[in-house]
């Protein structure tokens, strides 16, 4: 039976462009792949109907219709799966979230969109040919994401990210090398000083919009109180140290982009 490779995502954010990317990619490694198209299936079945019911009832014949083509190594289907029941239903083997895009064109998909909170690779921009390359190697190696592992020795994180930035990426890819794992602390500081507007879903959603990517399960997000001191006592078996870095991550300043957007 061949693998289902779900592609899921608002309408507009590129599921189509990935599959047919991605297909045309794993055909020129060798492998045999059929796709199903939502929309030329609703067409097919002249199903039109975006009711809660309806999209239920197209999850299960793209799943049916996936079962059935059984001379395919892998079976690629691009959907927009709103509903966790939906994706319950399609069972993918894999899953992709194209997470590009904050709106569809349709204002009863937005409002039903629910945000998964299991897949393997979370796309988050629209350059086809480079993310159905990753996804490629991947599927075909059978790599799936780590686990975050807590009895493993892992670097602690600990900051504002008001809001997160790419000096804050290159310092969590320094960390990243100590341990393979890192846990990141967010201060729970909203409103604190007058500089710190973004609220701890919004810092944890802009940290997981840029990191899951490359590093799903890597990284834990862990929120804390306003921790102002870290203190210990001798022979514990810590280690503390300050990154250093060029000037170029150095002059990164959340101030200036918190200005740039009009914030405090």
């Amino acid at each position: 039976m061949a693998q289902r490779i779900l592609i899921m995502g608002l309408p507009g954010s590129g599921k189509t462009t990935l599959a047919r990317e991605l297909k045309a990619q794993l055909e020129a490694a060798g492998k045999v792949v059929g796709w199903l198209n939502a929309d030329e299936i609703r067409e097919q079945y002249n199903d039109w109907d975006f009711s809660e019911s309806g999209r239920i009832r197209q999850a299960k014949r793209m799943r049916e219709l996936a079962d059935k083509l059984t001379a395919y190594d892998y079976m690629i289907a691009d959907f927009v799966a709103p509903l966790v029941e939906m994706r319950n239903v399609f069972k993918a083997d894999w899953c992709v979230w194209m997470d590009t895009i904050r709106e569809g064109r349709y204002a009863d998909t937005n409002a039903m969109f629910v945000e998964p909170d299991v897949y393997d690779f979370r796309v988050t921009e629209q350059a086809a040919e480079k993310w159905a390359d990753f996804i490629k190697e991947h599927i075909i190696d059978n790599r799936r994401r780590p686990t975050f592992d807590f009895k493993r020795e892992t670097v602690q994180m600990l900051g504002r990210w008001q809001p997160w930035h790419d000096g804050h990426r290159a310092l969590f890819e320094r960390l990243l090398e100590r341990t393979g794992q890192v846990v990141i602390q967010v201060r729970d500081v909203q409103g604190w000083q007058g500089s710190n507007p973004f609220e701890v879903e919004r810092v944890k959603s802009f940290i997981r919009r840029d990191l899951d990517p490359l590093y799903q399960g890597q990284y834990e997000i862990q929120v804390v109180p306003n921790i102002v001191h870290i203190g210990w006592g001798r022979g514990v078996g810590y280690s503390a140290g300050e990154e250093t870095f060029d000037d170029a991550v150095t002059d990164i300043s959340a101030t200036k982009i918190r200005r740039e957007l009009g914030l405090p």
